[in-house]
């Protein structure tokens, strides 16, 4: 497993990570989450040892990164798909890696037909989209066969075929009992793919939870209610002290209860339903809700001529 224990950077007088304590587990994928400016990235380069912490430090299965011996055999990491030399070949690339940690040649034919890559193993990376970098940066992840699994953004620039590819690999590894760490900003793609997360904000760790907790803790429970008489509807649930608004004509949105106690109040009033239902919160409601203060930056949205704030 991998242990962060009080990690700290410090950028002259910016805190980037402040105090940052997680364990991440084996057997499962762990989504690390975080808006922008957040330090996902510069806790993943200290991870690695490419950014020396001012405090603390990280830990796999008790050892920091620099001690472990050929450590693409122990730690596969993807941080920037296109750091390559783009002179060399996709085979040369993941061949010169296997090198450093004496990884034999057949582990690279292997990795490469793992992601799809042995077709287009002699040609030069300078020429690969973004996508077909990505899937290299998988393979030179793989490449050691190790048991933790470090990746940042690994569906960026992949098809549908590819994101449903990786989300399988990385479950599937998980599956083997391996450590799998995956940041991503895809929210959907998380609600499918990751069992646990990590949320961090503005350098400090702000949940260490189960998706499905996460959600719950993070999202009051909604009921979607569909009505000939919304105005009336909206009436009789303010009097009986409950929040509702009407989204679109005829469909009522209430806050904070359940199907059963709308039901209860919509029949004591006389009110014909057409729908009720309990609309479910997404992961992508639940990280806007905790990190809304968190956000380094926050843009504005253009609706109907006014803007707003999001």
């Amino acid at each position: 497993m991998i242990e962060l224990r009080q990690l700290t950077k410090r950028y002259r007088d910016t805190v980037a990570i402040d105090g940052l304590t997680f364990t991440v587990r084996p057997g499962r994928v762990t989504g690390f989450l975080g808006p922008n400016g957040a330090g996902k990235s510069t806790t993943m380069r200290m991870m690695l040892g490419l950014e020396r912490p001012d405090e603390g430090d990280v830990r796999y299965h008790g050892k920091a990164y620099h001690e472990l011996y050929e450590p693409l055999r122990h730690v596969g990491a993807l941080l920037e798909a296109k750091a390559l030399q783009n002179s060399r070949t996709a085979y040369n690339h993941l061949l010169w890696l296997a090198r450093t940690n004496r990884i034999g040649r057949a582990r690279v034919h292997e990795v490469l037909a793992m992601v799809g890559l042995e077709s287009v193993s002699s040609r030069r990376t300078g020429g690969f989209s973004l996508g077909m970098g990505q899937r290299l940066g998988i393979a030179a992840a793989l490449l050691g066969d190790p048991e933790v699994l470090l990746l940042d953004e690994p569906v960026n620039g992949l098809d549908p075929e590819g994101v449903r590819w990786i989300r399988t690999l990385l479950q599937g590894l998980a599956g083997e009992g391996r450590t799998v760490l995956v940041s991503s900003h895809l929210m959907s793609e998380m609600a499918i793919t990751a069992e646990h997360l990590v949320v961090i904000g503005r350098g400090r760790l702000l949940a260490d939870t189960s998706t499905d907790d996460f959600i719950a803790d993070n999202c009051r429970p909604r009921v979607l209610v569909r009505t000939s008489e919304p105005d009336r509807l909206l009436g009789v649930l303010d009097h009986a002290g409950l929040t509702a608004c009407q989204e679109e004509p005829g469909t009522v949105v209430v806050d904070g209860t359940g199907t059963e106690q709308v039901g209860r109040i919509a029949a004591e009033a006389g009110l014909v339903l057409g729908e009720l239902a309990t609309r479910t919160a997404s992961l992508e409601d639940a990280f806007l809700r905790l990190t809304g203060d968190a956000a380094e930056y926050r843009s504005e949205a253009f609706t109907g001529g006014n803007r707003h704030v999001l």
